[in-house]
């Protein structure tokens, strides 16, 4: 009876954790997509501010 018991509490722990996990599954969608966009517009950012470093580099090596 004791072995069933604990069977028991462990298949419901599980049904549960289940159950949360695919209530939370549409924030874990938005939340990938909004970390997507972040670091696409973190890699934007970093590329327009190492072009704006090479061309000061270029242009103050053009001058002497």
């Amino acid at each position: 009876m004791k072995a069933f018991l604990v069977g028991f509490i462990f298949f419901t722990a599980v049904l549960a954790l289940a159950g949360i996990a695919m209530l939370l599954f549409p924030v874990f969608i938005i939340m990938a997509l909004i970390f997507k966009v972040l670091l696409g517009l973190v890699f934007l950012l970093f590329s327009i501010w190492l072009l704006g470093k090479f061309i000061i580099f270029v242009w103050e090596n053009m001058r002497g």
